[in-house]
């Protein structure tokens, strides 16, 4: 069998976790953050899990994570 390739865009993206989960980082937190409150920029800061309908498709993106 050949090696299969990662998803580049995912490895950027996305980390394992010790349990076999997925973190990812919030999105809308780049540009535009003036209009959002405060309470809002501050509950997008950390990592958090990818929900676990996800975690099948994000881990065949990344086979040897």
């Amino acid at each position: 069998m050949p090696k299969l390739k990662t998803n580049r865009g995912a490895k950027k993206r996305f980390a394992r976790t010790g349990k076999g989960g997925f973190k990812r980082s919030h999105s809308h937190k780049r540009h535009i953050l003036t209009k959002k409150s405060a309470k809002r920029i501050r509950n997008l800061r950390g990592p958090t899990a990818v929900h676990p309908s996800d975690v099948k498709e994000v881990a065949q993106l990344l086979p040897y994570s």
